[in-house]
């Protein structure tokens, strides 16, 4: 009964030894990261030593397990890391998307304050999210939305030397006044100190277009509406001074017309490519279908391919390839374009309608 008794207070011992062992352990390590010196770092390489927001970078060297903090030295900029992934000889962190461009030292810094400093450039070329508006004349003024806005040093029309205006930038927003050009239509090319990055957006001159409504209508233009005509509106509009709104009646099917009946009605011409222009959005979302007298269809049909989905109280941009609808037969001159809705079955929706127009 003795020897049980040693061998049970034995076992005893030995697991609350191997207890306090392993709470030791945890309490120097508790939150998983690899227990190293805080000695003196050193930095061999940091590969790749150039990188855009977002590129995982590895900084390779002696005394590096140790790292507490990583900044980027042009404002200040954190990197974040995950210390359990570190070993003394390499570290891995990801270039914020914050990080401002150009060439800068990255400062890493460990328990001790000790750093190291190794030089790095940031690539942070410009990118655009969203324009204010497509269409422009001279001197108009355009809101690009997008980042690493800050440094642009140009803006122009791609293929062109025709300049904008830089009238104000900042990180996310840069404000241009465009050029005069003889350009239909072009990309811009944006260049900070990183270099070169051309749009998507294409920009559409409207000075060289065939203006069905602007401010005004279109030479020879006037309102052939069904039901409810047209009225030019000087509070609504997305660009110049005024639009033209038409309210759609309760379930009367109701059409927007632009009708030119006189001897300026336009010519069918290969040479126009697109169709565009701005509406705002009714109090719900609504399909509206373009429609003309020189398609092959005829005036006032539904056909899908010519759909236009509006988003209800903002402006929809719509430019539409020619080719891609029925809209201008070969040999018929173009005096009617309008827009239809099927409906409105709830109650009376006013659309406005701005910068209608052909384009080149």
């Amino acid at each position: 009964m003795t020897f049980n008794r040693f061998k049970q207070l034995a076992g005893l011992s030995f697991v609350t030894l191997l207890t306090g062992l392993t709470m030791t352990a945890c309490e120097e390590d508790t939150d998983g990261r690899p227990q190293y010196t805080a000695g003196t770092p050193v930095a061999t390489k940091l590969a790749p030593d150039s990188a855009a927001g977002g590129t995982v970078v590895t900084l390779t060297g002696s005394g590096l397990g140790d790292m507490r903090s990583i900044v980027f030295e042009k404002d200040n900029v954190p990197a974040g890391f995950q210390p359990t992934l570190n070993t003394d000889q390499a570290l891995i962190f990801r270039v914020p998307d914050e990080v401002v461009g150009g060439v800068q030292n990255v400062i890493f810094t460990n328990s001790e304050g000790r750093t190291v400093s190794v030089p790095f450039r940031v690539l942070a070329y410009p990118t655009v999210s969203e324009v204010s508006n497509y269409n422009f004349t001279k001197d108009s003024e355009i809101t690009i939305t997008g980042n690493n806005l800050d440094d642009v040093t140009s803006v122009k029309l791609t293929g062109t030397s025709d300049a904008a205006t830089i009238v104000s930038k900042e990180k996310k927003k840069l404000v241009v006044k465009m050029p005069a050009t003889t350009v239909n239509r072009a990309t811009l090319d944006i260049t900070n100190s990183t270099g070169l990055f051309r749009t998507t957006q294409e920009m559409v001159n409207k000075d060289k277009a065939y203006m069905i409504f602007g401010d005004t209508y279109g030479a020879g233009f006037q309102d052939g509406s069904w039901g409810d005509a047209g009225a030019v509106s000087t509070t609504e509009f997305k660009s110049g001074t005024a639009s033209v709104g038409k309210n759609f009646q309760k379930g009367n099917w109701h059409l927007i017309a632009f009708a030119n009946w006189s001897a300026s009605a336009i010519s069918y011409s290969a040479d126009y490519t697109y169709v565009s222009g701005w509406i705002k959005g009714a109090s719900a979302d609504y399909s509206l279908y373009l429609t003309t007298d020189a398609s092959k269809a005829g005036f006032g049909g539904f056909d899908d391919k010519n759909k236009i989905d509006v988003k209800a109280g903002v402006w929809t941009y719509f430019k539409i390839k020619l080719s891609d609808v029925d809209f201008w037969s070969a040999g018929k001159k173009l005096t009617q374009v309008g827009f239809r809705i099927q409906g409105p079955d709830a109650k009376d929706e006013t659309f406005y309608f701005d910068d209608l127009m052909l384009i080149k």
